[in-house]
């Protein structure tokens, strides 16, 4: 599903401000951040220009700069919505713009060096909200030659981040995203991720989630729910026995009142995981609604 970013109200569409507040949760790795331009094409790194920044940058922590989602850190860049809105990258940025960017450049990068690769619009909400950075862009043409060889240069004074800790990261990232602010202790130290294109996220052997590509959220396995459960994060309570691979509303108890329809649930009975599934309601509807599908069940206890 594309998201049409077509006017500077873009801003304030909700998929944007839930975007920009679900950055506000989000920690860089290591002790470098490299703020990169957006680009016409998602996910950005099957753009050209991100082609040519990732040959120099994808060792360390890189930041896309992009309107109306504010920032971008590289490890979300398959997740909606940001993967599919369509913007006309002009490069020139309204005062908004470069605002609500600029706060959570600020935030993002408190305590970090920071390399920027940036012109326009980019480099203004850069500029407005950090006190030290370097950038180092020439005649306002990131993709250069000249641009990108003052970048392989400036990287090179900088320590890179190894690979175990980006993958650990990314998926925790991925989950803090997803599951709001606790959502980073679902990923265990230990795991492990297989497949090719979707991921099927291991801990000592046994399938916790599934990392969907084609929209970049984990859809849960019943190990999964477990933990989640014990984080207290988008339970469902019901009150009878999980037979079918539908609850409807009249038969949930409680429900978590942060979930949103489409999130990943896990359906609890007498404290025991008995079901992990998509909200198709919010939570304050499940407890509220008197008929209606409040969870499609994936996985069940049989």
């Amino acid at each position: 599903m594309k998201v049409i970013c077509s006017s500077e109200e873009s801003l304030y569409r909700p998929e944007a401000v839930r975007w920009r507040q679900r950055m506000e949760m989000m920690k860089p790795l290591g002790d470098t951040v490299v703020l990169l331009p957006c680009s016409m094409k998602k996910p950005y790194s099957n753009s050209k220009s991100h082609q040519k920044f990732r040959k120099l940058t994808r060792s360390y922590q890189e930041l896309i700069v992009t309107s109306p989602f504010g920032i971008c850190p590289r490890e979300l860049e398959n997740t909606f919505p940001i993967q599919s809105y369509d913007v006309s990258t002009t490069g020139k940025w309204s005062s908004d713009e470069i605002e609500e960017s600029g706060k959570l450049i600020e935030k993002y990068t408190k305590g970090k060096t920071v390399v920027a690769n940036l012109a326009g619009g980019y480099l203004q909400s850069a500029e407005a909200y950090l006190d030290d950075f370097v950038n180092v862009c020439v005649d306002e043409r990131p993709t250069s030659p000249d641009s990108l060889y003052n970048l392989r240069m400036e990287l090179k004074k900088h320590q890179r981040v190894n690979r175990r800790e980006k993958t650990l990261h990314e998926l925790r990232s991925i989950a803090k995203y997803q599951f709001g602010e606790m959502g980073d202790k679902f990923i265990p130290d230990n795991v492990k991720t297989k497949g090719m294109y979707h991921k099927r996220v291991l801990s000592n052997g046994t399938q916790l989630a599934l990392l969907n590509k084609d929209y970049g959220l984990f859809r849960l396995n019943l190990p999964g729910g477990e933990i989640l459960k014990d984080l207290g994060i988008n339970i469902v309570n019901i009150d009878f026995d999980l037979t079918t691979n539908t609850v409807f509303a009249p038969g949930i108890d409680k429900a978590d009142h942060n979930i949103i329809p489409n999130d990943e649930v896990v359906v609890v009975k007498d404290d025991d995981v008995v079901g992990v599934g998509k909200a198709i309601m919010t939570g304050r509807e499940m407890e509220e609604c008197d008929n209606g599908i409040g969870v499609k069940i994936k996985h069940r206890v049989k």
